[in-house]
């Protein structure tokens, strides 16, 4: 199908240059989307794979410590994207007040991303419609502290950004002028609200994602909370009941063909490319994460087991595995406190976990212990590991 530009140029002058930004048209798009048999069958599929996923949670005996990984999982790859240099091994060493081995800005960046994609569920939660405050809020917690803390947190830009390039006049996209923020954003707001025509849950996620990465209404952390705004949309319509759909691995696999088709859309209006590629990534996706809960149901059920062959020690033991399993990375004196167990129950606990293979210490000290449940992060990691 022929589409044009999908909204229109505007000049504007800044930083001593002129340059061309682009205003978007509000959606849905017109005209509207092909839907050719190969495209509808792409996203009922798609749709089937999150149905998979959302009762994967009936398989796993406690769903917040698979959501727990996941959700910081998800945290290192999307700020990964942002060329964020810290690992998931990082980040819970981070959690624990310790020491990480990469920059604290790095990690700290990433921990906001947890604390911002929680902040965003409770306040759907409390009642919160899906809208500009919303995003606000969660852009405030984002950039709370680390390298966007002087990016105005919380707030629309009031000057011009582009994206690539060192400056406007040399950018790869330039996104709408600052005075065309509010209005853009407010038109996007309407169309999550099914203005001016109902739009069905999982292309209103795809076109929306689109819309907000063009308008870039904030001076920083915009892929991020691009990318926020799928899950959220899905938990806040119940598609999901809780945010198990992330899709920053597979964009980031796909990086350039991603941008590429982003770009596309707003020179062409080719809107169904995207669309197959995003039903693609939400297929490809929603199945990883279905294999990933069945690896660490296996592998619990594997350690459990030998953990039960311990006799009186297994009780105490279980106690201390189950809180690795919640923190894979922890140290003695942290687990003393989430169990309630005695120090040296604790350390006797970890010795067996140690000498069944389930445990390894990382750190070689009398004091300040740390241990890793290694094969756990190593089914989390699957899909993170940081280029050389």
């Amino acid at each position: 199908m022929k589409r044009a530009l999908q909204g229109h140029y505007k000049t504007i002058s800044t930083v001593g240059e002129k340059a061309q930004a682009f205003v978007p048209s509000p959606l849905p798009p017109i005209p509207p989307i092909d839907w050719t048999p190969v495209l509808r069958s792409k996203f009922e599929e798609a749709l089937l794979a999150l149905g998979r996923l959302d009762s994967v949670s009936t398989l796993l005996p406690d769903t917040s410590l698979f959501l727990y990984m996941y959700v910081r999982k998800e945290a290192v790859l999307s700020s990964m994207i942002e060329g964020t240099q810290s690992s998931l091994s990082d980040l819970l060493i981070f959690e624990l007040d310790q020491e990480p081995g990469v920059p604290l800005n790095d990690v700290r960046e990433v921990s906001n991303y947890v604390a911002a994609l929680d902040h965003g569920l409770h306040l759907l939660e409390e009642g919160l419609p899906l809208s500009l405050r919303l995003f606000k809020e969660i852009h405030g917690v984002l950039l709370n502290k680390g390298r966007g803390k002087n990016q105005t947190p919380g707030e629309f830009r009031r000057s011009q950004n582009w994206i690539g390039g060192t400056r406007p006049g040399n950018a790869g996209f330039v996104p709408p002028p600052a005075a065309e923020v509010l209005s853009c954003m407010s038109k996007l707001e309407l169309f999550l609200h099914d203005q001016p025509e109902p739009t069905p849950v999982l292309l209103k996620a795809a076109l929306a994602h689109v819309q907000f990465e063009t308008i870039h209404p904030f001076l920083d952390g915009n892929g991020r909370l691009g990318r926020l705004l799928i899950t959220l949309l899905l938990c806040d319509q119940k598609v999901l009941q809780k945010p198990m759909l992330y899709l920053s691995f597979y964009f980031k696999t796909h990086r350039q063909y991603y941008y590429e088709l982003l770009n596309n859309v707003r020179l062409t209006g080719d809107w169904e490319t995207w669309l197959d590629f995003f039903a693609e990534a939400v297929i490809v996706t929603a199945n990883q994460a279905v294999a990933t809960a069945q690896q660490l149901l296996n592998l619990s059920k594997q350690d459990q087991n030998k953990i039960s062959n311990l006799g009186r020690a297994a009780p105490s033991t279980l106690q201390v595995y189950r809180a690795l399993m919640e923190h894979p990375i922890a140290t003695s004196s942290w687990l003393a406190k989430k169990t309630d167990i005695t120090a040296t129950t604790v350390n006797n606990a970890l010795e067996h976990l140690t000498q069944l293979g389930i445990v390894r210490e990382l750190t070689a000290q009398k004091r300040n212990r740390l241990f890793s449940y290694a094969k756990y992060i190593e089914i989390m990691n699957q899909g993170t590991e940081l280029p050389d």
